[in-house]
């Protein structure tokens, strides 16, 4: 571990105790939200970013490991393995550079220049490599026997074997590497047939498109690979072909001579059928995992803004799931989120029961002492908007749009059905509306992140590094808010760090058989609570109203002997201390520093002292789309709209302004400075002013800038 350490701590630039340190807790079994949270001593105070950084180069170093010992033992039971060659797979940590000094060992099929060796013509390979031969064709002469019967087939023979030798040449594969590095360009094209295909229009700025690769952006390379995939396009990433050669040939071409010209001949081969398909595609893969790299960077940039959307807390809440035909399913939940009531409701077309509707969800509200309405952004939402604004309530009821985007496929789930198994799809989709205005965090993460709508190509990137990300996203936002265990529904609790599905489980049973936790302690009661897991979940999970105030903190139970310590020091209780600032104006942390606990523990706990269990996330704003503009027809160039982002990619964003296409702003247009990164100017459900540039009826494209016009704060 501890060379891996000296690697990663060179390759991410940090000290090497604190990634060591780091190392020591990942295998000892602490989660990256306890790491970083509540053993800073040990770390230097390492973010969750950092940290995630060091297991994954440690994973990756690991699975070197276990190549470079399949490696070794092939080369050895090949009876090829030297103390030299043994020394430089050793001291190789590049996995390129590794394929590259084993691929002259790596077994082959039955290769052209291995069934030349068979044929006994490596010995004339050698001799035209040499290059000094000014008799060839008599030498030649004297191969042609067994399988060899004529000068052309043993000269043909040998240059495969020259193309081979060249091909595994690891200098020759470097040159060739540094070219498509430097030059390499990708290009695209519509395959012939398939330009009126139905799936073809949106790939057609890539019909005949030719861009360097290291300027070609992430979105646009998952666009091309995707037409690539579906049989739309045809692509290639090649550098100039003929200086590629030129350059082999002024490393093995060192003469003018016939054996000379056989070399250069082989050369050419080498690089056309061996080494440019095989860099090729050691360049796609790499530009691949690149643009996959950052589309999951931003997707979970996304997600993470998503979760930690404001939420409107503990209140009685309507939700809505807006319809025409089948009309508007409502439903009642209590401050908790139980499900109390549901009907359905028809004030649109075509029964437009508008004034029976109207009856309905005003008696709704009062009966059920209704303080927030949330109505899902999709078919009919806006109608279904301007119908609940348009009614009389017996006291003051806030109003808000909530996204839809995956409510659907949890109303279809195995979890919904668990939870409202006495339920059709319509209820649960309602009622997961309702509760994701309450708590955006709770809800969501019963949603498969990939269908929250925040992404992008997300089925197109590394399907387990992605959700690798994504789960680590949630995680991280679970255990940043913290959750109160005597609410929490089972999936929430499974990202709290240190449990998983079946101490989740576990927790909800012991809840339900006895009642709601009294302490934190009490948690080492639920089976297969150990000391380890407790350890680990404790600072997170918060016990409202609990006789130790500390209970509802982000204090660590392993704290507060030095909390108690504190209050004594002060003879006051934990209780005073937390309501009191002006006494704990008069501790000085110093004196509490220890071998175990230092400086930037005590400084976290003195926060959260002075607010314990505040929760991280921004207040609640409502929002009221432009009443003028339903459908696309409605606009017009140069309007302005009020709107609300729903997505950020690395090339803008889009809009929701209020009909069924968002509109796009692309990243020059953001502000009125340049912008390289979105994510600097806005975020997933900010409030922003926008002005239409264009409409693209055809297409429903609709493009928007947000220069010169003010927007809310970021």
């Amino acid at each position: 571990m501890e060379e891996f350490s000296r690697i990663i701590a060179t390759m991410l630039k940090l000290p090497e105790h604190r990634v060591n340190n780091t190392l020591k807790l990942l295998q000892g079994g602490a989660t990256i939200p306890f790491i970083s949270r509540y053993r800073k001593e040990a770390t230097g105070g390492l973010d969750e970013v950092q940290i995630g950084e060091i297991q994954t180069n440690y994973e990756k170093l690991s699975e070197t490991a276990k190549r470079k010992e399949t490696i070794l033992n092939t080369i050895r039971e090949q009876g090829k393995l030297t103390d030299e060659l043994q020394s430089r797979i050793n001291n190789c940590w590049n996995a390129t550079e590794l394929e590259d000094i084993y691929l002259p060992y790596k077994p082959k099929r039955k290769t052209r220049a291995e069934a030349a060796r068979q044929k006994g013509l490596e010995p004339l390979a050698t001799l035209l490599m040499l290059q000094r031969e000014n008799r060839l064709m008599a030498r030649v002469r004297e191969f042609i026997k067994g399988e060899v019967e004529n000068e052309e087939e043993a000269l043909k023979g040998a240059r495969d074997i020259i193309a081979e030798r060249v091909s595994e040449n690891e200098e020759a594969r470097n040159l060739i590497r540094n070219a498509f590095s430097r030059e390499a360009v990708i290009t695209a094209k519509v395959v012939k047939g398939k330009e009126n295909d139905e799936n073809a229009a949106k790939y057609r700025d890539y019909f005949d498109f030719n861009e360097p690769l290291r300027k070609c952006s992430s979105h646009r390379l998952l666009a091309i690979r995707r037409g690539e995939s579906e049989g739309i396009l045809k692509v290639s990433i090649s550098p100039d072909d003929t200086n590629c050669t030129e350059r082999l040939e002024r490393k093995f071409v060192r003469g003018n001579n016939e054996c000379a010209h056989q070399v250069a001949d082989a050369v050419a081969d080498a690089y056309k059928r061996l080494i440019k398909p095989s860099i090729e595609t050691e360049f796609a893969a790499s530009s691949k995992e690149k643009a996959d790299d950052e589309a999951i960077r931003v997707f979970a940039g996304n997600l993470r803004q998503l979760l930690l959307a404001p939420p409107l807390g503990q209140k009685r809440v309507m939700g809505i799931d807006p319809g025409y035909r089948t009309g508007c399913k409502i439903v009642c939940l209590d401050a908790q989120g139980t499900l109390l009531h549901n009907e359905a409701i028809y004030p649109h077309p075509p029964k437009s029961e508008y004034q029976q509707a109207a009856r309905k969800l005003v008696k709704l509200v009062e009966q059920y002492k209704i303080e927030a309405i949330a109505i899902g952004n999709g078919t009919a939402s806006r109608e279904t908007e301007q119908f609940v604004i348009g009614q009389r309530f017996d006291h003051e009821v806030q109003i808000f749009v909530v996204s839809e985007d995956g409510a659907s496929i949890y109303s279809a789930s195995k979890l919904a059905r668990e939870e409202f198994p006495d339920y059709d799809v319509t209820v649960r989709g309602a009622v997961s509306i309702g509760r994701r205005l309450m708590d955006p965090l709770a809800e969501l993460v019963k949603i498969d992140a990939k269908s929250i709508g925040v992404g992008q190509y997300q089925h197109d990137v590394d399907q387990s590094k992605l959700k690798a990300s994504l789960d680590q996203t949630v995680e991280s936002c679970v255990n940043l808010v913290g959750v109160n265990v005597n609410t929490a529904s089972k999936h929430l609790l499974t990202y709290v760090s240190g449990l998983g599905p079946t101490l989740a489980k576990n927790i909800v049973d012991y809840r339900t058989e006895n009642g709601p936790f009294q302490s934190r302690k009490e948690l080492l009661k639920v089976p297969r609570m150990g000391a380890k897991a407790f350890e680990q979940c404790a600072g997170f999970l918060r016990i409202p109203h609990a006789k130790n105030p500390l209970d509802n903190s982000a204090v660590h139970p392993e704290s507060y002997p030095i909390v108690e310590q504190m209050a004594g020091d002060l003879h006051c209780s934990v209780e005073d201390l937390i309501r009191d600032k002006g006494l704990r104006s008069q501790i000085d942390i110093r004196k509490y520093v220890n071998e175990t606990i230092g400086l930037p523990t005590l400084n976290d706990i003195m926060q959260e002292l002075d607010k314990p269990g505040r929760d991280p996330r921004q207040k609640i704003q409502a929002f009221e789309f432009d009443k003028n503009v339903r459908t696309i027809d409605d606009l017009k160039e140069g309007m302005e709209l009020p709107g609300i982002v729903t997505n950020i990619t690395n090339f803008g964003c889009f809009v929701d302004i209020g009909i069924k296409e968002n509109g796009l702003v692309h990243v020059s247009q953001l502000a009125d400075h340049f912008v390289s990164d979105p994510t600097t100017v806005v975020n997933i459900h900010q409030h922003v002013r926008v002005r239409i540039l264009g409409i693209d009826h055809e297409r429903k494209r609709i493009q928007l800038t947000m220069k010169g016009l003010n927007t809310y704060n970021k």
